[in-house]
């Protein structure tokens, strides 16, 4: 503590608590709600200042599962913008094979929605605000240092130096901070996801497609009036795509997807970004400190199970915190039960998504006819339907 002291001179305002969350993005704000009226003081920290709105324009995919897990936080009813998706349309291009999951036969009500990123920011926030957790904006977390029962946690605000202690440090701010002391592990699929609305002139009602083809999947997720398209091609093509005129840009797609949603109309504002399997060797990567969501693991965006992952990485973390004494907070027993919780789940998650884009994303013949026969085993045989759609809708652990 004397080296902190030193370091932060008469600027130094330490507070205790039990759980410190650094990032109030989606997935830090869910483990703070699953926290909330329990016996424990927990505190989120946030870089954006307390009246800021986000400006992501993204629309987020939610899987049945997680619908489940944000109805349990209370929040479900108060997001707005919803579509739900009922069947998925799954195809590849230029080969025969599909498969068609259906929520009906899953007994399930939705197999998924989506909604406005924004719209899911924003009730978690307000819930939170609403609770007893407390927030602090406008901190921009600068190091973690630990101590023998705690961590303690350096921030500034407004150009002051700040630090908090906690049993429990939970990194939730996608990865920035530890990335230096704990590198990634990366792996660069060498595509670029181009993300767009568009409208259609016969848009199917609940239905969402997800179209492999050689240079990437693509997919459309029914959204508003029309869909969220998630069009994936290497880097360069990426690119041009970008700079095309609309009227090129709809040519084009209706080329690569087909006409079964009809002719495409309209486009809107195109964003891409690039992307890759990044993972975290460890979970747990120094005392009382855990990963959460995308500094833990950051996937490929096809079967749409990036964040799906987080906030089931938020709720098993709750439940373990919940679980413990306070004195186990953060030690090696909690951390190692956590990590042991997670495994499978995150393991399988991990394997599913870069499995589909390793297998898919190539125009080899003979690879081509296996993945047919494969879709076509999938719609024909209901007990693999279910696992598949299982995994994709819970996880697996669900």
């Amino acid at each position: 503590m004397v080296m902190w002291q030193k370091f932060f001179g008469d600027h130094l305002n330490s507070t205790n608590y039990d759980i410190a969350i650094i990032g109030g993005g989606p997935v830090g704000a869910a483990l703070a709600l699953a926290l909330r009226g329990s016996r424990l003081k927990v505190c989120v920290l946030e870089a954006r200042s307390a009246n800021s709105t986000s400006s992501d324009a993204r629309a987020l995919a939610l899987s049945y599962g997680s619908r489940l897990l944000l109805d349990r936080l209370g929040v479900w009813n108060a997001l707005q913008g919803i579509s739900p998706i009922r069947t998925i349309h799954i195809s590849q291009k230029q080969s025969f094979g599909r498969a068609v999951l259906r929520a009906n036969e899953m007994n399930v009500p939705e197999l998924g929605y989506v909604l406005p990123y924004t719209a899911l920011q924003d009730a978690l926030t307000d819930a939170l605000l609403d609770s007893d957790v407390a927030s602090i904006y406008g901190a921009s977390v600068t190091q973690l240092q630990n101590q023998a029962d705690h961590t303690v946690i350096a921030y500034q605000q407004n150009g002051t130096e700040h630090s908090i202690h906690a049993r429990l440090a939970v990194v939730a701010d996608g990865g920035k901070l530890l990335a230096q002391q704990y590198p990634p592990e990366v792996h660069d699929y060498g595509q670029s996801a181009l993300i767009t609305h568009i409208t259609c002139s016969a848009p199917q009602a609940a239905m969402a497609y997800e179209r492999f083809t050689p240079q990437g999947p693509l997919a459309l997720l029914p959204f508003q009036s029309g869909y969220e398209l998630v069009w994936t091609a290497p880097h360069q093509a990426a690119q041009e795509m970008l700079a095309w005129d609309d009227a090129k840009f709809l040519r084009e797609l209706q080329q690569h997807f087909g006409d079964r949603v009809g002719n495409f109309l309209t486009v809107g504002k195109r964003t891409s970004f690039t992307l890759g399997l990044k993972r975290a060797p460890n979970l747990t990567p120094m005392p009382h400190t855990v990963l959460l969501g995308n500094a833990a693991q950051t996937m490929h965006p096809v079967a749409g199970q990036g964040f799906n992952m987080g906030l089931r990485d938020a709720w098993e973390l709750a439940q373990e915190i919940l679980d413990a004494t306070p004195e186990e907070l953060g030690s090696e027993a909690m951390l190692a039960a956590y990590r042991s919780d997670r495994r499978t789940d995150r393991e399988m998650g991990i394997r599913f998504t870069d499995s589909l884009v390793r297998l898919f994303s190539n125009d080899q013949p003979l690879v081509s006819a296996g993945r047919a026969a494969a879709l076509t085993a999938l719609d024909c045989l209901p007990f693999v339907k279910k696992f598949v759609a299982k995994r994709m809708m819970f996880g697996a652990n669900g």
